[in-house]
């Protein structure tokens, strides 16, 4: 599928272009996107000129709102919203209801709710919220239905003017399979009988915005890169043969052979799985390639540089670090005078959360020849940003994939492989591994919740409070993480709130960026800002980022926890979270605690329905579209 630009050059219409899509010719290769390097402080708010204070203050917006409009809009800020004043739903939390209530309190005619640009910032602003929800995009008729549903009265047509404007892409659909018709060995399917038969088309036409649509097509391109120009050979393959010998566990001895002769291999299993990626590590350092392990926390990471060693026991055999860290710059091989890693083999672990962005910048920082492992668990929640990388990349079957045998030791692994699969069991947890606790409503989850976390668990299981991690399904609500830390910073770490509502020592979540959030330490406060400690490192936090970037963390929802793990975790289940819930959240919440699991349960028997006939509903990308046509081509031109 390829995106079709015309439109967005004003070569053609975008009525001409919904008609009859003509796709252009295949886009260069593109620089990987750029990642904000991690800092000891993070990034001083903008400067906000007197114009944009008064112009906020004319429509009665909060003051706050000023230094994220410039961060959105730029200093020309107040200049853009006069013109446009729909432009504020381009700022990070602002709703439609709030930018209509200011367009209404500027002068001008077209401020009406049938105003054209109060179309197409809606239709930008969906797919924004889209991607937020994890689609890079949405079916054209899903997003007219939206559109209509905030009192658009011609949806359709605002959908092609925010075309015609250069505001969002679309793209046009091909001839494609269906999951049913792809064969389950990863072949091509059978072409159609008879002269002229014509294939299924994929569907609908779909929409995004440019910059999901230039990762998706960034990391596809990257990815047939890796395929193209790695060459197995036969040198090496005897020690290859040797090294998967010398592990323990079929499933290791698998993944090794698969990396041997491949460029790209995907790897999924549970928590106890990812010893196999560092089986494999250890492996290849000790064949002699440069390897780097990245891990999605902190806390992986250290699991890593330990389990990762060569036959000798050296640490440093291969790099192991973040993400984060890898692609800012702060850990990692370095670069090379092209800007790609100094790496033959990478290993990403927890691969699921990787965001199209992300997972793009990854791929396009490989060097030409080199190996790539992702290894993850599809059962978890997706990731922050918007893409399903892993899923695609498993459901396009262009490379080899290792399905881990390795189980998930004892009771709570027995819990959660069970909830994979659509059952809900009553395990037998002889040492409190595992406590379900029912509650009547909110309050008392609440209250239970605290208890659990100061008394119970400490004292049956051992396992200290700042250890323990409350698990949430939101942030609103009588059971969100907005109750609940009250509850436990009362209980906890009781204080005036001196630092802008926090007190040293409190338990703090911080997220430096969209979709990366970090729990800290509150250390203090000086004329810089909030001082957090992270790991070892003091971040300092302004005062004017503290209501966007650093909340209270003893309760997190389960969205944020993914990727970690705790000792012992308390999952909050209130009883009105029945439909905000499906398998997916179930599992990775209950796969959060290492030694114990409480769960506060106020769904009764609807938590059993949800795991057994709630799997989770799919995210709408291209990813897997673009990876099998760029496969169909290049077997074409092979012929």
């Amino acid at each position: 599928m390829a995106a079709v630009r015309a439109v967005e050059s004003g070569e053609r219409a975008a009525t001409d272009f919904f008609a009859a899509p003509a796709p252009p010719p295949r886009a260069a290769r593109r620089a990987a996107p750029p990642v904000a390097p991690a800092a000891p402080h993070a990034a001083a708010p903008p400067e906000v000129p007197g114009e944009v204070h008064e112009l906020l203050a004319r429509a009665g917006a909060p003051a706050a709102l000023a230094a994220p409009v410039v961060l959105a809009l730029g200093p020309q800020a107040a200049e853009v919203l006069l013109e446009d004043p729909w432009q504020l739903l381009l700022v990070p939390g602002v709703r439609p209801e709030q930018a209509d209530a200011f367009a209404r309190a500027l002068p001008g005619e077209e401020r009406s709710p049938d105003s054209p640009a109060r179309g197409r910032a809606l239709a930008v602003w969906l797919l924004s919220r889209a991607a937020r929800q994890g689609h890079t995009v949405l079916e054209v008729g899903m997003l007219a239905q939206q559109l209509a549903a905030f009192s658009v009265s011609e949806a359709e047509a605002a959908v092609y003017a925010a075309a015609e404007e250069g505001l969002l892409l679309a793209f046009a659909p091909e001839q494609a399979q269906t999951d049913e018709q792809a064969p389950a060995d990863g072949t091509e399917a059978a072409e159609p009988a008879g002269d002229g038969a014509a294939a299924e088309p994929a569907g609908p036409v779909l929409v995004g915005l440019e910059r999901w649509a230039l990762a998706e097509e960034s990391l596809a391109e990257g990815v047939q890169r890796l395929l193209t120009t790695f060459t197995p050979g036969t040198e090496g393959r005897e020690e290859w043969e040797k090294a998967a010998a010398s592990v323990s566990g079929p499933s290791a001895r698998e993944l090794i052979g698969a990396v041997a002769g491949a460029a790209l291999v995907l790897h999924s299993g549970g928590e106890s799985a990812k010893a196999e990626p560092a089986a494999l590590a250890s492996a290849a350092a000790a064949l002699g390639l440069r390897v780097c392990v990245a891990a999605w926390s902190e806390e992986d990471r250290e699991r890593l540089r330990v389990a990762a060693t060569d036959g000798a026991g050296r640490e440093d055999a291969c790099t192991t670090v973040t993400v984060a860290g890898l692609l800012g710059g702060s850990e990692g091989p370095g670069r090379d005078e092209e800007g790609c890693f100094t790496v033959d083999l990478l290993i990403v672990t927890d691969a699921g959360l990787l965001g199209t962005e992300t997972a793009a910048a990854l791929v396009e920082s490989l060097p030409e020849g080199a190996r790539l492992v992702l290894s993850g668990d599809p059962q978890l929640l997706g990731s922050a940003g918007a893409g399903q990388v892993l899923g695609d990349l498993f459901a396009a079957r262009i490379c080899p994939q290792v399905v881990s045998r390795t189980p998930d030791p004892g009771p709570l692994g027995e819990l959660v492989s069970s909830i994979g699969i659509g059952e809900l069991p009553r395990v037998e947890a002889p040492d409190h591994e595992v406590v379900i606790v029912p509650v009547r409503d909110a309050g008392e989850a609440v209250h239970r919740s605290v208890q659990l976390v100061a008394d119970s668990v400490p004292r049956a299981v051992g396992v200290p409070a700042e250890q323990t991690q409350v698990v949430t399904v939101g942030q609103e609500g009588g059971a969100g993480t907005k109750a609940l830390n009250a509850a436990l910073k009362q209980r906890l770490n009781p204080g005036t709130g001196a630092f802008d509502g926090f007190d040293a020592g409190d338990r703090v979540l911080h997220t430096p960026q969209p979709g990366r959030s970090v729990p800290a330490t509150v250390l203090g406060a000086d004329d810089a800002g909030l001082r957090l400690e992270c790991f070892g490192q003091q971040v300092t936090v302004p005062r004017e980022l503290l209501a966007e970037t650093v909340r209270h963390g003893w309760a997190i929802t389960a969205h944020q926890a993914a990727g970690r793990r705790w000792p012992a975790a308390v999952v909050v289940l209130p009883g009105d979270a029945g439909a905000l819930l499906d398998r997916r959240w179930v599992y990775t919440a209950f796969g959060r605690g290492v030694r114990h699991v409480s769960v506060v349960q106020g769904l009764g028997p609807e938590l059993d329905r949800i795991v057994a006939e709630r799997p989770g509903a799919p995210r709408v990308t291209r990813l897997r579209s673009l990876l099998t046509a760029q496969r169909a081509e290049q077997q074409r031109a092979e012929q």
